[in-house]
C-alpha cells in the first residue's frame, strides 16, 4: 500500500529552509507515472548557505566544534541515527520503493546496511581516538617524529539513485566519523529517503551544520558544490561522464575527489558447476535492483560445454521472475527509475538486436503492465565485442552473453573493458578461481557468488570505473589529511651555522 510523500525543504544548519529561488522538482513514480509530491531544487545561491553553515559547523568558537571532538562524542550520533534508522526501516522502505521502483524486499535489505554502516563507522569513530597520532622511527634521535590524522574538513558528497539512501550513507557516516562536516547533494531522481535522513539527524540532536542536505539537479546544484573553493574535498558516485566532468572541475582548484564510477562487470562460469546455483548467482547478479547497479555482472561468459542448458535454465527462470509495483509482496524486479533511462534501456536492446545479436528472452514491456517504466529481464546472445551493448554500461535488467573454450579466454574476454569496478568467477576449481582473482582487471572479485557488499571490506574500481576506496578503514581514510609532525629534542645547537669567533 502507498504512503504519502512527505513534503520537505532543504536541510541547512540544522534547519529546513526553502531554497532561495523557490523551486521545486517533481517527483515521478516509476511504477505509475503519476506525479506524487516534490522536493526542493537548490541552486548556487544554496550551496553558499550550506558551505557556509559546515564550515561554522568544522570549528566552532568556544571549541565546541566537530573536527576537533572526540571519535567517541561523534560515535554517540552516529549511533543515535543507526538506532532509529532501524526503528523507522518499515516506512523508509516503502519510501524507497516508491521513489525509485526498487523492490520492496530489497529496499528493506537495504535499510538494515544503512544502520549498519552507521553502526560500523561508530565503531571506526571510537578506534580512531588512539590511532590519530602514530610515532614514526627516524634514523636520527636527535628527532621526534609522529603523524597526525585530522578531518580534511568540509566535504561535498554526490550520490546516485540506484541506492539512494545507502550510497549517502557509504560517503556521510565515515566524513562525519573522521570529523568532517558535509554537504549531501541526492540525486533529483531519488532524493526522499535522503530528506528523511536529515528528519533523523534532527530528531538525534546532530549539532547544526555538521549535515547539509541539498536536493537538485547536477547543473544547478552539484556543480557549483564541486567547483566551491571552500569546499575541501568531493566524494562522487555515478556514471563515468560525470565523473569526467567532476575531476576537470575540481582540478582547477586542485581538490582531491574520489570516483566511484561506471562497470560492465563480468561473470565467468566454468563447466564444474552446479547449474541450479551457477543460474541463481547469474541472474542475480545482473538482475538486482532491476539492473540498475554498477556492479552489475551484465557479462556472462559461459563455458561452450555448458551453455546451451544454462542459457535454456536462464531463459526458464527469467519467465517466472514477478514483474510488479515493488510494494507488491513477491516482487523482484520493479520499474526503471525514469522514462529517459527506460527508454535508453529500450534503445539499447534495439541497437543490438540491429547490430546482429539475438534477444533470447525479453526486451519489451511485460505485457500485463500498461504504465509504469518496466522492462522485462532480457538475455542477448550472439553478441561480439565489438558491439555497444558488450561494451557499454545499459543500467537495466539486460545480461549479455558470450562463450569461452579455454581459461586463458575466459580471462581475455572478461579483461576486454574500459571498466574495471567488479568481476565474479564461478567453478569448484579453488585454484582456477585463485588465478582468475589475480589476473581479473577489477577492484572487487566474487568467488561462487555475485554483488555481495560489507561495510568492513573496501569497495572501488581501477581503469574507467574510478578510483579511491570507499567502506572499511579505507573509507575513514577517504576524510583524513595525513600530517607529518617532527620535533628537534637534542639540547644541542644544530650546528649549520657557526657565528665568527670574536678577534
Amino acid at each position: 500500500m502507498a504512503i504519502p510523500i512527505p513534503s520537505r525543504q532543504l536541510f541547512i544548519d540544522g534547519e529546513w529552509r526553502e531554497p532561495v529561488h523557490k523551486n521545486r522538482t517533481p517527483i515521478i513514480s516509476p511504477a505509475t507515472e503519476e506525479t506524487i509530491g516534490d522536493i526542493p531544487a537548490a541552486t548556487a545561491e544554496d550551496v553558499e548557505i550550506a558551505v557556509e553553515a559546515a564550515r561554522k559547523a568544522l570549528v566552532r568558537n568556544g571549541g565546541k566544534d566537530w573536527a576537533n571532538a572526540t571519535g567517541a562524542h561523534r560515535a554517540k550520533y552516529l549511533r543515535a541515527i543507526a538506532a532509529k534508522i532501524t526503528e523507522k526501516k518499515s516506512y523508509l522502505a516503502k519510501l524507497e520503493a516508491i521513489d525509485c521502483g526498487k523492490p520492496l524486499e530489497e529496499a528493506a535489505w537495504d535499510i538494515d546496511d544503512v544502520a549498519g554502516c552507521f553502526e560500523y563507522f561508530a565503531d571506526m569513530a571510537e578506534a580512531f581516538d588512539s590511532k590519530k597520532k602514530t610515532p614514526v622511527s627516524v634514523p636520527m634521535d636527535t628527532f621526534k617524529c609522529y603523524v597526525l590524522k585530522e578531518p580534511l574538513g568540509v566535504v561535498g558528497l554526490i550520490t546516485p539513485w540506484n541506492y539512494p539512501l545507502l550510497m549517502a550513507t557509504w560517503k556521510v557516516a565515515p566524513a562525519l566519523a573522521a570529523g568532517c562536516t558535509a554537504i549531501l547533494k541526492p540525486s533529483e531522481l531519488a532524493s526522499i529517503t535522503c530528506l528523511e535522513l536529515a528528519e533523523v539527524c534532527r530528531d538525534v540532536g546532530l549539532p547544526s551544520g555538521v549535515l547539509n542536505i541539498l536536493t537538485g539537479s547536477g547543473p544547478e546544484a552539484g556543480a557549483p558544490l564541486v567547483s566551491h573553493p571552500d569546499v575541501d574535498k568531493i566524494a562522487f558516485t555515478g556514471s563515468s561522464a560525470t565523473g569526467s566532468k567532476i575531476m576537470t572541475a575540481a582540478a582547477s582548484l586542485v581538490k582531491p575527489v574520489t570516483l566511484e564510477l561506471g562497470g560492465k562487470s563480468p561473470i565467468v562460469v566454468f563447466e564444474d558447476v552446479d547449474l541450479d546455483k551457477a543460474a541463481e548467482w547469474a541472474l542475480f547478479g545482473c538482475f538486482w535492483t532491476n539492473g540498475q547497479i554498477c556492479s552489475a555482472t551484465s557479462r556472462l561468459i559461459v563455458h561452450e560445454s555448458i551453455a546451451e542448458a544454462f542459457l535454456e535454465k536462464l531463459v526458464q527462470w527469467c519467465k517466472n521472475i514477478k514483474i510488479s509495483d515493488p510494494l507488491e509482496e513477491g516482487c523482484r524486479l520493479g520499474p526503471i527509475v525514469n522514462i529517459g533511462q527506460y527508454e535508453k534501456v529500450l534503445k539499447f536492446i534495439a541497437t543490438a538486436k540491429d547490430e546482429g545479436a539475438t534477444i533470447l528472452c525479453g526486451g519489451a514491456r511485460p505485457q500485463h503492465l500498461k504504465k509504469g517504466f518496466y522492462v522485462e529481464p532480457t538475455i542477448i546472445t550472439d553478441v561480439k565485442t565489438s558491439m555497444q551493448i558488450w561494451r557499454e554500461e545499459v543500467f537495466g535488467p539486460v545480461l549479455c552473453v558470450k562463450t569461452f573454450t579455454s581459461e586463458e579466454e575466459a580471462i581475455e574476454l572478461a579483461n576486454d573493458t574500459h571498466y574495471g569496478l567488479g568481476a565474479a568467477v564461478l567453478s569448484q576449481d579453488q585454484e582456477r578461481c585463485e588465478r582468475l582473482t589475480k589476473a581479473f582487471q577489477a577492484g572487487i572479485v566474487w568467488v561462487n557468488c555475485s554483488q555481495p557488499c560489507f561495510s568492513q571490506a573496501p569497495w572501488g574500481g581501477k581503469k574507467r570505473s574510478g578510483f579511491g576506496r570507499e567502506l572499511g578503514e579505507w573509507g575513514l581514510d577517504n576524510y583524513l589529511n595525513v600530517k607529518q609532525v617532527t620535533q628537534y629534542v637534542s639540547d644541542d645547537s644544530w650546528g649549520w651555522y657557526k657565528p665568527p669567533t670574536k678577534p
